[in-house]
């Protein structure tokens, strides 16, 4: 199991990241934790990219990056990130019926991938012809 830098251990850099992540969150999650412990700048980065990507107004809301992080963290079989992924997207404003919804729509894709890969299906459904749709 990796160390986790605590938020009472944190100094310099990290405490100050830390600061901003709980301003955020209310709490650390641990996987920032973990981040600080090997090395704060990638902490840093990382926060960085969080806020740029999840927390900043964007075409899409909230809602829907956070069950889009449930989709990938399900499928890249990350418990710790779907668990957290599930909490923030039902803190977000999703129902119950969603994140479920979403469980459902990984299984099916996950297994639509498997077959379309074995059987080495060409694709025959391009960006051009939602162009042409409208």
């Amino acid at each position: 199991m990796s160390k986790l830098l605590s938020e009472n251990e944190a100094t310099g850099k990290a405490k100050a990241i830390f600061e901003e992540i709980k301003a955020a969150f209310g709490m650390v999650p641990s996987i920032f934790k973990a981040q600080a412990a090997v090395d704060p700048d990638w902490l840093e980065l990382n926060w960085r990219r969080v806020q740029k990507i999840m927390l900043s107004q964007g075409a899409l809301d909230r809602k829907t990056k956070e069950l889009i992080a449930l989709a990938v963290s399900l499928a890249n079989r990350c418990n710790y990130c779907s668990l957290a992924h599930e909490t923030s997207a039902l803190m977000a404003g999703a129902t119950e019926r969603e994140v479920n919804e979403t469980r459902q729509v990984v299984e099916l894709f996950a297994s639509f991938n498997a077959i379309a890969d074995s059987l080495q299906v060409p694709c025959d459904i391009t960006p051009e012809m939602a162009a042409k749709s409208k």
